[in-house]
């Protein structure tokens, strides 16, 4: 129907528009979307009370084990098509590819041992898709299945933090669905 250039161009006006409406909209206090979040992104810290190399194995074993599409039949879920793309001591970068559409997001995480034993993680997703604005928590939602489905999220001293702030559109995210 349209090609992606119409389609990006169209995408671009909105993101510069909106921009243009957070400068204006600053006298009226009306904030409908802030400049730093023009790209689908998210920020995540987590703690667990594990080892940080017990950490990392958890998250390569899930993303080893959600590597091809075996968990996402008929294009179903996203539960699938992750790789793992660098790791070291320290940090683990994969990939994650939706199986419907074929978006690919990026995610990061950082490992930090502490002194009581607490293992201090960060995490950040950005999809690969320039134009990407909102995602529906889809970011969000690529870190937190990886948690949720090693099991890190039942570790004793488990937390997370993040907000709309630095996680797009994290208070409406699915990630039964995304």
């Amino acid at each position: 129907m349209f090609s992606r250039m119409t389609c990006f161009k169209v995408l671009t006006v909105v993101v510069v528009l909106l921009g243009i409406w957070q400068l204006s909209s600053d006298a009226f206090m009306i904030k409908p979307f802030k400049l730093n979040s023009l790209h689908a992104s998210c920020h995540v810290n987590w703690t667990f009370g594990i080892n940080c190399s017990d950490v990392q194995n958890k998250l390569v074993n899930q993303v080893n084990k959600w590597s091809g599409r075996t968990y996402c039949p008929d294009n179903k879920g996203e539960k699938c098509l992750y790789e793992i793309v660098k790791k070291n001591m320290t940090n683990l970068d994969t990939k994650h590819t939706t199986p419907s559409a074929g978006y690919v997001d990026d995610q990061f995480f950082a490992f930090y041992q502490n002194s009581s034993g607490i293992c201090l993680t960060t995490g950040y997703s950005t999809s690969e898709t320039v134009y990407a604005v909102l995602d529906k928590g889809t970011n969000y939602c690529n870190m937190h299945n990886l948690i949720t489905g090693s099991g890190l999220d039942k570790v004793p001293k488990y937390t997370e933090t993040t907000n709309d702030n630095i996680c797009t559109q994290y208070s409406s995210a699915d990630c039964d669905v995304y």
